[in-house]
């Protein structure tokens, strides 16, 4: 069978399958202290579960060493140690086969389209400014998109930007949103919906009076619907929608979006995940504060348009941002301001008159994107955030923000173009094809960190932020969407410290260069794992800091 790229999951299957029982009993190795002795474990409490006394069968044991497979590491001696069944990796083919050239054709990066995902965020269409709790749900829904379509997955985003407000604060924050006024085919689309409304046994006109709000076109009953159908999930509260021209065009909007997706008749849903389906999926991005009215339009939408496509709507509610002692309630262009102000102070105090050039204007835009999108992104959706704006929360040295990644993958930068000046002064040779390149020359412990927990498990990473699993009942779903800022955290508290150790570019002498040769292999992927991940929340790598 031929080698390609290793993965952890098809390790961990392999290692299971030779156990020979259907439970995972294998997990892999994080932390540095185990990883000198071991990459992989089957912890004892595990097998003597799975094994009378604990004791597995010895054929079985001695199978580990001979796994093999397209996507599995190659494997050491399978051991008993007082923690469990230890097994190591035979570390310098692994550097090779996942910095080496792959065998045949490279694979596409998405490869082919596999459904789309409509996602809906209401906060874009407040008539009133923007505040961080809005910034909140559509920051994640931004990168969500990028998320889905990196796994090949066709995205649509709705509500589209009304042409008559400014949106400086999400071009600010290269927030990429669709605009536009929709035109005669949504004016067409809420008639229709107009005209079932008239048809429709769960409304009933709205005699206009004093208390009657302007533009109602009629009451719709949402709580004996959602009793009737049976529907899980829903606020007990639900009772009378009062509808209006712009109810309707909310929903217009979306059948619009569903329509234009790739595949618009959809399908029952897969049991495993919504990227993996060949349907249409419509996911509500909303703040708590507006889980309610969401849940109202979700089942007017089921009543006047009882596709599969409406059953298939699923809700990504993101808790509440708490703004610690504001002096007045903060809209998302000041929340950018400050933050921009506080990142400028930083960098000033730590770069000094170097940060106060006209150069640095985009150094210090970038920093501020980074350090917000952090703050927003890096924390469990469900969870509440809190935002300290009083006191200088924004640092260039913690170790935990936007900006201390940003500086990580910066100082990556400047090592390679300080390489390369190198070359061109004839200091050292180029980079040899990575063919001939010795990786058994990678024997320090942060070089073994960076490739077994970052890179090897990159792709996977990238597939696991992207699913959205179906809820058990109801119609909430969560996601793992702080997964990408928190790989990128943890890389660089391991790169920096490596980076702290490790002289990488040393003396010019030719009994150094293979050592040399193979850690500038290695962090060069260790970039690409940078740029790759940055993308996915719209921040462009930075050359300098």
């Amino acid at each position: 069978m031929g080698e390609g790229r290793p993965g952890v999951a098809a390790t961990l299957q392999a290692l299971n399958g030779a156990l020979g029982r259907p439970a995972a009993l294998w997990v892999k190795e994080n932390g540095a202290r185990n990883l000198r002795h071991r990459d992989f474990l089957a912890p004892r409490a595990a097998l003597s579960a799975a094994f009378p006394g604990g004791q597995v069968p010895p054929e079985a044991v001695s199978a580990v060493p001979s796994l093999r497979g397209p996507a599995v590491l190659p494997l050491r001696a399978c051991r008993q140690t007082p923690a469990g069944l230890a097994v190591q990796v035979r570390r310098p083919e692994a550097f090779q086969r996942l910095l080496g050239p792959l065998p045949g054709p490279p694979p596409s990066a998405a490869g082919a389209r596999t459904g789309c995902v409509v996602l809906h965020c209401p906060a874009l269409r407040s008539p009133a400014a923007l505040r961080p709790r809005h910034l909140r749900s559509v920051l994640l829904a931004d990168h969500l998109a990028q998320l889905l379509r990196a796994q090949g997955v066709g995205v649509r985003l709705v509500p589209a930007l009304s042409e008559e407000r400014r949106w400086d604060v999400l071009r600010q924050l290269r927030v990429y949103w669709p605009s536009g006024s929709g035109g005669l085919s949504l004016a067409d689309a809420v008639s229709a919906l107009k005209a079932e409304l008239g048809r429709c046994p769960c409304a009933t006109a709205c005699e206009q009076g004093p208390g009657t709000a302007e533009g109602v076109i009629c009451k719709v009953h949402l709580k004996s619907f959602v009793e009737q159908q049976g529907l899980l999930g829903y606020d007990p509260n639900l009772d009378v929608l009062l509808v209006t021209e712009g109810t309707l065009r909310s929903l217009a909007e979306l059948q619009e979006a569903v329509l234009q997706c790739p595949v618009s008749d959809p399908t029952a849903l897969p049991a495993s995940c919504f990227p993996s389906s060949s349907c249409c999926s419509i996911v509500h991005v909303v703040n708590c504060e507006e889980e309610f009215q969401q849940q109202q339009l979700d089942v007017l939408w089921r009543i006047l348009d009882p596709g599969a496509h409406t059953a298939l709507q699923k809700h990504l509610v993101c808790g509440p941002v708490k703004v610690t002692n504001p002096s007045s309630p903060i809209g998302a262009d000041q929340y950018f301001q400050l933050r921009k102000r506080q990142m400028y102070e930083a960098s000033v105090i730590k770069y000094g008159e170097l940060a106060q050039d006209e150069a640095w204007t985009e150094v210090i835009d970038t920093l501020t994107v980074a350090a917000i999108r952090f703050e927003m992104l890096s924390t469990a959706h469900r969870s509440q955030i809190t935002l300290d704006l009083e006191n200088n929360s924004i640092s260039t040295k913690g170790t935990k923000s936007g900006a201390f990644v940003m500086y990580n993958c910066a100082r990556l930068a400047t090592l390679f173009n300080t390489f390369q000046r190198a070359v061109e002064r004839g200091t050292y040779p180029p980079l040899p094809p990575v063919s001939e390149l010795n990786f058994s020359c990678l024997r320090e412990e942060g070089e073994w960190l960076l490739l077994f927990n970052y890179l090897l498990p990159f792709p996977e990473v990238l597939q696991q932020a992207a699913q959205l699993p179906p809820p058990s009942k109801g119609i909430r779903i969560t996601a793992n969407t702080e997964t990408v800022c928190k790989f990128l955290i943890q890389l660089s508290m391991d790169f920096s410290s490596y980076y702290n150790r490790v002289h990488i570019l040393g003396e010019p002498f030719p009994h150094l260069f293979d050592q040399m040769f193979a850690r500038l292999q290695l962090l060069g992927a260790v970039r690409d794992v940078f740029h790759s991940a940055l993308a996915t929340l719209h921040l462009p790598p930075l050359s300098q800091i």
